[in-house]
């Protein structure tokens, strides 16, 4: 295998998860390296493998790729007939519009509702920031699957780099039961009965490694 992925904690790391989904759902050989986060030599540790200090990072022989969308895109790139991004202009302009706010955005969705595998299902209290951060995903899924319903079960359709990078998202609403009309929770579904996400669910939650920042 030409391909190692560097990522974090299975149970925390929701930027680990979208490279390592893309890369499980083609079917692409890969070699795994974990580095639990949050360590005295967890830095050190990453720092090896990319300047940016951060996971997740693809080494493809002497190239270090970083950043989730980055290497997803390099993925898309390196792998043509996995149809990253639609053929379609518009479209592919749209998943990236989706894929970009997607990477920048939803703090306050980020800070209160952490991805936690081994989380017991069940809400918690939030704040109107993060109910705002939750109607924005909720139009984007909608408005996707209206459009593109007809065409598959993934946001576009068929699977794509956007899918990907909303996958945390979905595990999020399970997690936290947020709340989601009938058009997003079959979304939500859709990515949760995924075998590859099932595989990542259960490694996350046979992960001994507590991170108490994210624990709530």
């Amino acid at each position: 295998m030409d391909l190692n992925l560097i990522i974090g904690n299975k149970n925390y790391s929701s930027w680990s998860l979208r490279p390592w989904f893309y890369l499980k759902y083609h079917g692409i050989p890969f070699n795994e390296i974990k580095i639990p986060l949050y360590r005295e030599d967890s830095k050190q540790r990453i720092l090896s493998y990319s300047h940016a200090g951060k996971v997740p990072v693809l080494i493809d022989g002497e190239d270090h790729i970083w950043d989730s969308l980055a290497i997803l895109e390099y993925l898309a790139e390196l792998y043509p007939e996995t149809h990253g991004w639609p053929n379609k202009i518009k479209e592919r302009s749209l998943a990236r519009s989706l894929s970009a706010e997607m990477h920048s955005g939803f703090q306050a969705l980020r800070m209160n509702c952490g991805m936690n595998c081994r989380r017991p299902i069940k809400s918690k209290e939030l704040s109107e920031e993060v109910f705002n951060d939750i109607a924005r995903i909720r139009q984007i899924w909608q408005e996707c699957r209206t459009r593109f319903g007809g065409e598959g079960s993934w946001l576009l359709g068929r699977f794509s780099i956007l899918d990907a990078m909303y996958a945390p998202v979905a595990l999020r609403f399970h997690t936290y039961q947020l709340a989601a009309g009938e058009v997003e929770q079959d979304y939500v579904n859709t990515v949760l009965t995924h075998p590859a996400i099932q595989e990542w669910i259960e490694a996350g939650k046979q992960e001994t490694e507590v991170i108490q920042a994210f624990e709530d």
